[in-house]
């Protein structure tokens, strides 16, 4: 019993469970691709998640502050390997000195004073031997001293940290003003420096594997439940043929090109139905054909022509006349495929098919019939005549049914005579095809006309090959086309009113 297609299909208790396992699986997948991702982006996007703040426009002084975010740089930190640099550390430190100190003995104490001048004595150390080389941000360090130097009015970034830390500055000047300033312009740029720990072949710590691993465990157990279900589904398949079907999640193995996660990944939730991918592949199909429709049919097209004209051109075409020959080729036992098709479609249509168009015959003949009576049989002086129209159509409809009543008897007879096997006939039809090959092939050795022969229809097909290109390139753009298969696709169920007669 055909199923309505209204009513569902229903799953199996087993295939239920897997259903729901290929589910987790896959959304688990997910979920690592989006830890890579943001494993391979940590160090390079490090400011921002240590500033927490958003800059859309670098050239503009645009910040976008993100609170809502967590810290997470502590606890990364350490699976990167990176440790706050020294040299920046203790630049930090010294104004953290500085700033509580000022708090509690306010900014014109002697020691806060002496405090001010080592934290000019750290600015021109942190200048002169520039730490941020070591993280490739040497670029921070220019944008802080640019910074010093705007906010001071002077061209030189050590002067200026000495005239905003100084006293005639700090006496002119709100020193609340002056410490927003260094905490949110001087120290955060600061604080973007890092030193990363390597190992004994030099190359940086990265512990992210130890995340990494349980993710790989369960995506290799995962892999051999697959093989096993489909060892089960097809018992002629090999295991190693099994775990080659799964080729496609090998890069959830990798420790190296993680990225590559992306492809088993979205293959995952696209089988198990979480995410849609038809309507993008049917867009990435369209685009390929697009760019490839044309040159694709225009090659082999070319190919096609090609080929034929290489064959008419060989020296050679009378012997591969010849090979067509029974006794020049190699056929396989039993009957040929053609002759036994014959054998099936002609009795069939001579016996069955024939006789069922009886009434239909007899009326399209006696139909012709009749018009060639009035035209040209009787003179147009007899036919006013009382009873001989009905004689015309007594006449006509004799004639017809005769007519066709012997070509359905002569029909069936052969049909009959077709659906048989007949030796001698099967003999007899191949011994006048191979005489008719072999005498063309000779004809064509020893006359003038296989040259002229050759290289007429070599013209024709170079004029073929022409036009056709020609003709390929005149056509409308491949975007017309499919958006007119478009329009077909999404208008099927509607139907074009048709053309009053």
């Amino acid at each position: 019993m055909v199923r309505p297609r209204w009513q569902v299909v229903r799953l199996s208790a087993a295939r239920r469970f897997w259903l729901g396992w290929d589910k987790v699986i896959a959304t688990i997948a997910a979920l690592n691709l989006a830890w890579v991702i943001f494993d391979v982006t940590y160090v390079p996007l490090r400011n921002f998640w240590l500033q927490r703040t958003l800059f859309p426009l670098p050239s503009i002084n645009l910040a976008i502050p993100l609170p809502w975010l967590p810290d997470i740089t502590p606890a990364y930190d350490r699976i990167k390997g990176i440790e706050p640099h020294q040299d920046t550390q203790s630049y930090i430190n010294q104004f953290r000195r500085l700033e509580t100190a000022a708090a509690n003995k306010g900014i014109d104490s002697p020691e806060v004073r002496q405090l001010r001048l080592e934290m000019v004595v750290r600015n021109s150390q942190l200048i002169d031997e520039n730490p941020f080389v070591s993280s490739g941000k040497t670029g921070t360090l220019e944008k802080l001293k640019n910074r010093l130097r705007s906010k001071a009015g002077m061209d030189s970034a050590k002067q200026a940290a000495a005239h905003l830390l100084g006293d005639d500055h700090l006496s002119a000047r709100n020193w609340e003003e002056e410490r927003q300033f260094w905490n949110k312009r001087i120290l955060p740029l600061a604080a973007t420096n890092y030193w990363r720990e390597t190992d004994e072949n030099g190359q940086a710590i990265d512990r992210a594997w130890q995340i990494d691993t349980p993710f790989q465990i369960l995506f290799l157990l995962d892999i051999l439940i697959r093989s096993f279900r489909l060892k089960l589904r097809y018992p002629g398949i090999t295991w190693r043929d099994a775990l080659l079907r799964r080729w496609i999640d090998l890069p959830l193995l990798m420790p190296f090109w993680r990225l590559l996660r992306f492809v088993p990944v979205t293959e995952r939730l696209s089988n198990t139905g979480l995410i849609q991918l038809e309507p993008l592949r049917a867009v990435i199909s369209r685009g390929v054909v697009a760019v490839l429709a044309i040159e694709l049919f225009e090659v082999i097209t070319l190919r096609i022509l090609d080929t034929a004209q290489n064959v008419v051109k060989s020296p050679r075409l009378p012997e591969k006349i010849r090979s067509l020959c029974t006794h020049q080729s190699v056929v396989d036992e039993g009957d040929p495929e053609l002759a036994e098709l014959f054998r099936l479609w002609l009795p069939l249509i001579l016996i069955q098919v024939g006789p069922a168009l009886r009434p239909q015959l007899i009326a399209l003949v006696g139909h012709v019939l009749r018009r060639n009576l009035e035209d040209t049989a009787i003179p147009a002086a007899l036919r006013t005549l009382p009873g001989v129209g009905n004689a015309e159509q007594k006449l006509s409809e004799t004639l017809s049914i005769s007519l066709v009543d012997s070509l359905l008897n002569l029909s069936r007879n052969a049909g009959d005579r077709l659906g048989q096997k007949d030796p001698v006939l099967e003999s007899l039809g191949v011994e006048t095809a191979d005489r008719f090959l072999e005498e063309l092939a000779h004809k064509l050795e020893t006359g003038a006309v296989l040259e002229r022969s050759q290289e007429l229809v070599a013209i024709f097909l170079e004029d073929l090959k022409r036009s056709s290109m020609s003709q390929l390139r005149l056509q409308r753009d491949v975007d017309e086309l499919i958006t007119e298969l478009d329009g077909l696709n999404f208008s099927s169920t509607e139907r074009l009113p048709k053309p009053q007669a």
